[in-house]
């Protein structure tokens, strides 16, 4: 299929294929080779680079050309708080449906750049690669401007510096797992005595939730309602979408860049001093959970919901003696290779959570799960309680924030949890009388206004959906983080679900997929694609792309190789293959021309280049990408 088409943006000023104006600075290489369907061009720009930095962060900006014609131009990634220069060598890679001038406009340049993104395609209409401006100038405004821009380029590199000492610590995690779990745990109370936690964590109000499914749906829900109810609040979640900070929210917003690196500095130092061969540094997932124990006893929140990252029994968030409430979300089959191949193992591992005399509270369980929990209750004389989903009526006529139907599962775990929570510190006056009568219209307010990236999201793309050009054009993302085969057909339902009634004109639906290569696709891909059969869904085409972080570790200064060639694309490789065997049977396994239903991307700003085009080329159609 043609792929990536070339098309400045509104405000530009040019037209798609213009040549650039003379300052643009000149292509030194270009070279062009086939990857079978596809033609890929590769364009290498070479410029002199001083770096930059103006204005608020969703701006983006260029320096004046000087009399020798420099420029300076960055990628403004404003969620992760980082600038990337462009200049001494700049890698574009793209799929072409025609030929691309040896000096393309700025624009098209921003379009087509291999941008350092997360695994997930959120549009963002902050990252752009900026084009040469003109810049008033005066004494007074030059030098104003001058300190900004060396007091941003200060930030943005502490913050670089930052991710890049929190990547050091991913390569750890093997050998975090290679030997006894429950030893290495025991680090953790060697970090809380280095840091000075242990006082702070018990005194701290805690609610702490695990599961396969929705528990990080829960944490939001419950968080969200105990903050409309007036409560200052902490949440800590994983994974993150476009920056780490993402996991640390306080009162419903993520931290602040300058609290993040004030309570990151703190953390490292301590460690860093205290840590050796025999205690060495805590693994990214555990340093994270230590930051965030330390922020939240450090800003004093009132209450603060832990979501756990694994398991529960040895998870770096289990090191709380004491929490308020604990929650079980859905269980499923997820992390087998260390939680064990039966849900009754799997559940026992995630009941490693209760505490003796702690009230908990479970979704609706599997009968072999419920049997382990209640096991693991009874021996430490926890009251265990099933949390019944949501009914519709008790929202008076309100949504819930995070939409689908299994999210009324997840919402209602977090009522019981809130209600605990809140019991517990006195504030009966607050409690929902009986799980049948509607809620309070503070549970109602949190619930309604709950979110949390990523799950069952619908994104406009604002590239495609936006300006006159456009305006005919239609690129509607459903993001989903579904990893488990229940989670995978749940997904199915709520795609089909929210599009059901707009049916008016003919769409295109495309699948964006990538998975970790832990996960077998064959339990993931088939409950996918059957599901959504059965739902009257067909994919038209489905687009495989790597893990980003694989080369782009939180955004750090581990950027995206220079050469393209370098990304190992066998993974996705082998994920299309699966997914022809599914369309065609062992056939679909050997066909080696597979591009009328299936295409492999070295990068999310490809396919989402791939998706934007076809979107523009094919105005009569609705664009609709699931991922």
């Amino acid at each position: 299929m043609a792929a990536a088409a070339v098309s400045p943006s509104a405000g530009t000023g040019g037209g798609g294929g213009a040549a650039a104006p003379s300052r643009d600075p000149p292509i030194s290489r270009y070279k062009q080779r086939h990857d079978g369907n596809l033609r890929t061009r590769l364009l290498e720009e070479k410029a002199q680079t001083e770096e930059e930095e103006e204005g608020p962060p969703a701006t983006t900006a260029a320096a004046a050309p000087s009399p020798t014609h420099t420029h300076t131009y960055y990628y403004d990634d404003t969620s992760s708080g980082r600038r990337i220069r462009g200049g001494a060598r700049l890698s574009l890679r793209c799929t072409c449906t025609r030929h691309m001038p040896h000096r393309p406009h700025l624009a098209q340049l921003r379009r087509l750049l291999l941008l350092p993104c997360s695994s997930v395609p959120v549009p963002v209409p902050a990252r752009r690669l900026s084009s040469p401006r003109a810049m008033a100038s005066s004494s007074v405004s030059a030098a104003a401007a001058a300190a900004a821009q060396a007091g941003g380029a200060v930030a943005a590199a502490e913050y670089e510096d930052v991710m890049g000492r929190l990547s050091s610590l991913i390569t750890q995690k093997v050998r975090a797992h290679s030997g006894n779990r429950g030893n290495q745990w025991d680090l953790m109370a060697h970090y809380l005595q280095i840091l000075e936690l242990e006082e702070p964590i018990a005194r701290m109000k805690v609610i702490h939730v695990a599961g396969t499914k929705g528990k990080g749906s829960t944490c939001t829900f419950t968080e969200a309602i105990l903050r409309s109810c007036g409560f200052s609040t902490g949440l800590f979640t994983s994974p993150h979408l476009m920056d780490v900070r993402e996991r640390f929210r306080l009162n419903g917003v993520d931290i602040s860049e300058e609290k993040f690196l004030k309570y990151f500095w703190w953390c490292w130092n301590k460690l860093k001093e205290k840590t050796d061969d025999d205690i060495p540094m805590p693994t990214y997932f555990r340093f994270l959970a230590l930051l965030a124990f330390k922020i939240f006893s450090a800003e004093q929140v009132d209450v603060a919901v832990l979501e756990v990252g694994l398991g529960g029994k040895f998870d770096a968030t289990n090191v709380v003696e004491a929490p308020v409430v604990c929650g079980i979300a859905s269980l499923g089959y997820d992390h087998m290779e260390i939680l064990g191949n039966t849900l009754g193992e799997i559940a026992g591992e995630k009941a490693g959570i209760f505490k003796k005399g702690v009230p908990a509270y479970t979704a609706p369980q599997p009968e072999e799960a419920m049997i382990a929990l209640k096991q693991r209750a009874s021996e430490l004389g926890v009251s265990l309680q099933v949390a019944h989903p949501l009914e519709p009526h008790q929202l008076k006529d309100q949504h819930l924030g995070l939409r689908g139907e299994h999210q009324y599962v997840n919402a209602g775990l977090a009522v019981a949890l809130a209600s605990t929570w809140l019991e517990k510190q006195g504030h009966v006056e607050r409690i929902p009388l009986n799980r049948t009568d509607p809620l309070p219209d503070q549970f109602i307010s949190g619930l309604s206004n709950a979110s949390l990236q990523g799950r069952a999201q619908i994104i406009t793309d604002s590239q495609v959906n936006s300006g006159e050009e456009d305006k005919d054009c239609s690129l509607v993302f459903y993001l989903d983080g579904a990893h488990s085969p229940e989670s995978m057909e749940i997904c199915a339902r709520w795609f089909r679900h929210v599009t059901k009634e707009d049916r008016t004109v003919p769409s295109s639906v495309i699948l964006l997929f990538n998975c970790m290569s832990v996960r077998d696709p064959m339990r993931l891909l088939p409950h996918l694609l059957d599901t959504s059969t059965q739902n009257g869904v067909h994919f038209d085409m489905a687009l495989f792309v790597p893990n980003q972080s694989q080369y782009n570790k939180l955004g750090t200064n581990s950027s995206a190789p220079a050469e393209p060639e370098q990304i190992d694309l066998s993974w996705q490789l082998s994920l299309q293959r699966v997914w022809q065997k599914l369309l065609h049977g062992d056939k679909g396994m050997n066909n080696t021309n597979s591009s009328e239903n299936s295409l492999v991307f070295e990068s999310l700003p490809l396919a989402m280049e791939w998706l934007r085009t076809n979107a523009r080329q094919n105005r009569s159609t609705s664009f609709q990408a699931i991922k």
